[in-house]
């Protein structure tokens, strides 16, 4: 797959879009009314910005099999020790929560996540998106766990590395496009052999072709875009890779690098939360994904 496919940077998150585009769109997203009051009552009561105003992302790591009931803390993912034994091992990752504490918009949010990841494989490597569509109102969560993406994914001598877009889908006249998405043959997740498959390509250019559609359509607008590289080494700004859960979390900069000490697991809830409040999710967007080895059936 071309250099230039493989990736979304020309088509920002609205967190990166200047101030005018950025009114625009929310004008076409909100009525002119609503979306002015609103706007009015921020300024007036608060400078806090909304959660989809962030650019940057907070990346946090859970080990499996936490199930006791309290709070469990959550490592910064540059903080732990990564597993050689998943050096050249093939893994599975599944989307366990996608949080919607706000996107642009309000209601229902028709979410399209595409997922970017390279499957190291026997004589070669493949570039891999693969797409869903996921449905969460506002202040949420979509009504999803364990959901597969790639299921023997290969891991390479340096590690694996991923990376997410997501689409806030408003144009009503892409709910056919989504349907498809939804349909049961898509939410099987990616399949992948330790040698080449040739329908990969023209699967992974399909999808990186309908995330480019949806996105540059009127209405909708790109939120979350992360690139999360987990290696076997030991930098201090770098992450690992072992089997756990790996949270993605959309924050300010400056509180990227002290959110863990603030926030941890509710095991019972089954969401990050305040460490201070922990009956209430945290105030931030964030996706939740697994990786596990890869049992072959």
């Amino acid at each position: 797959m071309a250099e230039e496919q493989r990736w979304f940077d020309d088509l920002p998150v609205i967190g990166r879009l200047p101030a005018a585009e950025r009114a625009a769109v929310l004008r076409e997203l909100d009525p002119p009314a609503d979306a002015e009051v609103r706007a009015q009552a921020k300024g007036f009561f608060s400078s806090v910005p909304d959660p989809w105003e962030h650019t940057s992302h907070a990346f946090g790591f859970l080990p499996p099999g936490v199930s006791a009931p309290g709070l469990v803390e959550v490592k910064p993912a540059s903080q732990i020790e990564a597993d050689p034994a998943l050096k050249n091992a093939r893994i599975a990752v599944r989307l366990d929560r996608l949080r919607v504490a706000a996107y642009p918009g309000r209601g229902v949010h028709r979410i399209l996540f595409d997922f970017y990841a390279r499957n190291q494989r026997a004589g070669g490597e493949d570039d891999l998106h693969f797409n869903m569509v996921l449905r969460a109102q506002q202040g949420q969560s979509a009504a999803v766990v364990g959901y597969p993406i790639f299921l023997g994914l290969g891991v390479g001598d340096g590690g694996v590395g991923f990376r997410c877009h997501t689409v806030n889908v408003k144009n009503e006249q892409d709910e056919a496009l989504l349907g498809v998405l939804e349909s049961d043959s898509m939410r099987q997740g990616l399949q992948l052999l330790a040698t080449v498959q040739p329908a990969l390509g023209p699967l992974s250019t399909m999808a990186v072709g309908i995330t480019r559609a949806l996105a540059g359509r009127h209405r909708n607008v790109s939120v979350q875009d992360f690139y999360l590289g987990l290696d076997f080494g030991a930098s201090a700004t770098g992450a690992r890779l072992r089997e756990g859960t790996y949270f993605a979390v959309q924050a300010p900069e400056e509180l990227t690098a002290s959110c863990w000490q603030q926030w941890a697991y509710n095991a019972q809830a089954q969401h990050l939360v305040e460490r201070d409040n922990p009956t209430v999710p945290i105030a931030h967007n964030y996706i939740a994904f697994s990786v596990s080895r890869y049992q072959a059936q």
